[in-house]
Formats: C-alpha cells, structure tokens, sequence
C-alpha cells in the first residue's frame, strides 16, 4: 500500500512516540521518551536520528517529515507506526495503548489507514479493511507464529483500492501459503505443481476435509458435502482470477482487468477458506504449531 502522511498525522505521531513536550500542559498520550530513549526509538526502527542542540520534539516531527517525504517511506512509515503502538510497551498501562491507537485512528482516518490488533501486535492496514473472517485468520495466523501467511494477507488487504491485480495474487498467495505449511509440518511432499489447486488437493485428504467424505452425521452428511465442494469451486476461482487477471504474469501498461470489489471478493473467500484449513490443523493438532515455511 502507497503511504502518504498529512502533517497533522505525522504531528500526531510525534506527540505519541516522545510524550509531548516537557513544558507542555497538554494531557500526555503514549510514552514519556527522552532525548536518548526517542533516538533508540527510531534506531530500532533503522531512522538514524540525533536530537542534537534541538529540543525534542521539534526535532522528531522534522526527522518524521523527511522520513515520510523519502524514498524508503513506503517501508520506514509503517514500521514507525506500528512501533509507537507496540503493545509490548504497554504491558503494565494497557489503557494507555488504547489511547495511542484512539488518538492515531483520528488522524489516520484522514490518510485512508488504520492501526488494527493482529494477534499480540498492531497493524498498519487500509482503513476499512476488517471483516470478522480476515480479523480471526490474522488473529490466528499470529498466534501460530504463521508469519507468511499474515504477511500475504497484508499485502491482499493493502492493495485492493489501488492495485486489485496485486491483491487477487496475493490472496492466492494467502492459500497456497497455507496449504505449504500444513503439508509441510505434516511431513508430506509437496504436489510437483505448487498452484493453489493443486495444494488444496493435496491437504484436503490429510485434514479429513474431502467433499466425498461418508461418515458425518447422516442428516447432514448431504449439505456438508456441498460446503466442500464450495470451496473446491472458490478455489478454482481465486486461481483463474489470479492467472487471468492477477499481476503474477505480468500484465499491460496502464490496464486494469478487475476493479476493487473483485479484488476484496476474492480476499474474503481466500480468508475464509484459509481460515477453516487452519481451524481444522487446530482441531487435529491442538497441540503443535504451524511454523514458517
């Protein structure tokens, strides 16, 4: 996603990460950070800052301006963001964290973002973009340390208003990523084509989710099967989608085959599916966790 701070955002976040500045009576949001507990900050975040003879925080909103206006913004911004609300710091003051996200989403909100709660850290997203199915997938993928898959699933929810080709490749991604995991902890080769089809397949039997499955309960045995089978066809689809108008193969200069609404179509049901495949891993594996492949 294409970040683009206002200046009264990046004044916001300025306030939040030093606390406010000493002589004002302003109600402090956030940390109290000195001078060299605010350049630890932004080291930790890869921003070479020096309070130097300024005062502190003059000098932290300028480094933040050049940082917003420079050509690593896209990757330095968010990491910024997401450091000021690192519920990690907060653990003894939870009341003060959801102050800093409260008072960062009013000023966010004008810029198109949002800082969401994924699993045990907060997420720079696009402002909007939480539904319950994608809120309990990232949830959950953090929890089991599954770092590829949330990634994937940023990247779908970031790009869907402006690069929905990107999106629809990435929400496949969010599958197949799934599906290499499983297998993978499973101890199962992985199918000699690694499209997202031809993944599903090769989890399904191994979680017990084949649509030709006899033994549920009779008076249901009918519509479970169609569920399944359900999801076979989604799947079908988000590959198609992927191959025929996702950014995987290249595409034209300047032409948009799909439009938001079909980016966020094929997100949702990629999450819902990813999400029943690793609620099912859950149920079968209680006790061991997906690791990162």
């Amino acid at each position: 996603m294409e970040i683009k701070l206002s200046p009264q955002t990046i004044e916001a976040l300025a306030f939040v990460i030093s606390g406010g500045s000493a002589n004002d009576s302003t109600p402090m949001i956030g940390l109290y950070r000195s001078g060299p507990k605010l350049e630890r900050f932004m080291r930790a975040c890869n921003v070479d800052f020096r309070v130097g003879s300024s005062s502190r925080l003059p000098a932290l909103t300028e480094c933040l301006i050049n940082v917003a206006r420079g050509g690593e913004a896209q990757a330095l911004v968010p990491r910024i963001i997401e450091a000021a609300a690192d519920p990690r710091d907060f653990v003894d003051a939870p009341e003060k964290l959801t102050s800093v996200v409260d008072h960062l989403n009013k000023y966010l909100a004008y810029d198109g973002f949002e800082l969401q709660r994924r699993g045990q850290s907060m997420r720079l997203v696009s402002a909007g973009t939480q539904t319950q199915v994608i809120a309990e997938l990232a949830d959950k993928a953090d929890v089991l340390d599954f770092d590829t898959v949330r990634r994937d699933l940023d990247r779908a929810l970031g790009s869907a208003e402006h690069d929905p080709e990107d999106a629809v490749t990435a929400a496949c991604s969010t599958v197949e990523s799934m599906c290499r995991s499983i297998l993978m902890e499973l101890g199962i080769p992985l199918p000699q084509r690694k499209d997202i089809g031809a993944l599903y397949k090769a989890v399904r039997e191994p979680l017990g989710i084949s649509p030709d499955r006899s033994d549920f309960p009779q008076e249901i045995v009918d519509d479970v099967r169609k569920v399944l089978s359900g999801f076979a066809t989604a799947i079908e689809g988000i590959g198609a989608l992927r191959t025929h108008a996702g950014d995987a193969h290249g595409r034209e200069r300047g032409f948009r085959r799909i439009d938001a609404r079909i980016a966020r179509l094929s997100i949702h049901s990629a999450s819902t599916v990813a999400l029943f495949l690793l609620e099912t891993w859950q149920q079968k594996h209680p006790t061991k966790a997906l690791n990162r492949h």
